[in-house]
């Protein structure tokens, strides 16, 4: 089973491309969470196990990390652009 790990600096708003930001600025959000995530990641339909002690490797807080199962047949890339979308409706 492939797993992809998603961090909360990918979709961060106040982040810049070369500080981890994955998504435009039209999908970041300001300081999104491991749970906000989880929950973004079960709407686009697969499995998430939320890891609360991980670290970006370019942050030094930890901020936790979404572990993404059942993901053979999806891109990374096409994934958190996903993620990000349903990010957007949450936070509405």
């Amino acid at each position: 089973m492939v797993e992809n790990v998603v961090y909360p600096a990918y979709f961060d708003a106040d982040r810049s491309r070369s500080e981890g930001r994955r998504v435009p600025m039209d999908l970041a959000i300001e300081e999104p969470t491991v749970d906000e995530i989880a929950k973004a990641v079960q709407q686009v339909g697969y499995d998430a196990v939320i890891e609360r002690e991980k670290t970006y490797s370019r942050e030094f807080e930890p901020r936790g990390s979404v572990v993404v199962k059942g993901t053979e047949d999806t891109a990374k890339n096409d994934l958190v652009q996903a993620i990000a979308a349903y990010l957007g409706i949450i936070r509405e």
